[in-house]
């Protein structure tokens, strides 16, 4: 097959032949039919977090069952699935009290050979990159990395659940739990950052303030959801948004990644507020907060993958698409052939594109 190798980081992706073996009892090998570029991705490309190399990335995706292991009973060969990071053992400590997203069996006892899964070459062994590496023509996996979905459901659609929407409708829902009336700030209106709008409005948020510098991106917000939008280039954010509320916010959710939006983010709470960190701050960087701001209750938390529970959660997604709840097509800003990914992560991070997907049948 062919696939997108990272060799070195800050170095393009080379399209290599790469080979993948027969599932073992318990994985399936999958035909991927689309695969998102992920802000995610574009950190370990550039060093921001480490990884073994060479490696294939990838890991917003969705495809079609080819073959499955001898234990597999889940799916099928020609069964649709969506592929989410969030793999899961189900008998470490976190899956048994139901947070399987913050499993800590993943590598260890649950996927024996799971380095071996990829090779190119003279049998050189390619790392595989969060037990999923979709920058590819196929993936193999285990079997509790995918969700099966509806087959009306468009796969290129369905491969925006698979992380962006999961990681920002999740951070709303499952780990702020936010609830109907409650105000909402979301800095940052990426993909990310549209979830979380679409997903406060589901949720019945009163009022849900976007924050971002890209006009067109805050005007599709308000489509989405937002009620108010904020730049930032207009003046302090945290003053800006405490203006608009008459104080601050209950929750808010930094999906950028960065120091500065993430103290911003706390800043802008109300007494009791919660501040909710979804963006892949650079490994090693810390942030600082006032001490004083704790004394009124307000905190700070992470949110992992949007704390899913991925096989309850996407399906439910796929219904808010099919019932109009959740507008995905306005999403994609893209279609590209694997061979265009290197121009499709330079549109990303110039912010020239909301979500750029690869479409391996095109």
């Amino acid at each position: 097959m062919k696939a997108a190798v990272l060799h070195e980081v800050n170095q393009p992706l080379v399209i290599e032949d790469v080979s993948v073996p027969n599932p073992g009892p318990r994985e399936v090998l999958i035909r991927t039919a689309v695969a998102g570029l992920c802000h995610s991705d574009l950190h370990f490309m550039e060093g921001l977090y480490p990884h073994p190399l060479p490696a294939v990335l990838g890991h917003e995706s969705a495809g079609v069952v080819e073959k499955v292991g001898s234990d597999v009973n889940y799916v099928k060969p020609g069964d649709h699935v969506v592929t989410c990071l969030s793999v899961f053992c189900g008998t470490c400590d976190n899956c048994t009290t139901g947070r399987t997203v913050l499993c800590t069996d993943t590598t260890v006892k649950m996927l024996p050979g799971a380095s071996n899964r990829l090779s190119w070459g003279r049998k050189e062994k390619l790392n595989q990159f969060l037990n999923l590496s979709s920058f590819a023509e196929q993936m193999l996996v285990h079997e509790n990395a995918i969700v099966k979905i509806k087959k009306e459901m468009p796969l290129d659609l369905a491969a925006l659940i698979g992380c962006g929407v999961i990681t920002g409708y999740g951070a709303v829902v499952n780990t702020a739990k936010v609830t109907a009336g409650e105000t909402v700030a979301v800095i940052g209106c990426g993909g990310v950052g549209m979830a979380a709008i679409n997903g406060a409005q589901i949720a019945g948020a009163g009022r849900i303030i976007a924050i971002d510098t890209n006009p067109a991106k805050l005007q599709l917000a308000t489509k989405l959801g937002a009620t108010d939008i904020v730049d930032p280039a207009r003046g302090d954010v945290v003053q800006q948004v405490r203006e608009l509320t008459g104080g601050g916010v209950q929750h808010s959710f930094e999906v950028l990644g960065r120091k500065d939006t993430a103290e911003q983010a706390f800043a802008m709470l109300a007494a009791g507020g919660t501040a909710t960190i979804v963006g892949m701050i650079p490994f090693g960087q810390k942030i600082e907060l006032h001490g004083f701001d704790f004394l009124r209750e307000r905190r700070i938390q992470g949110s992992s993958m949007g704390s899913n529970h991925f096989r309850v959660d996407m399906p439910r997604l796929v219904d808010f698409y099919m019932r109009g709840k959740l507008h995905l097509e306005d999403w994609i800003s893209a279609k590209l052939k694997l061979s265009e990914i290197n121009e499709g992560f330079a549109n990303m991070k110039a912010g020239k594109t909301l979500r750029s997907v690869i479409m391996f049948d095109s």
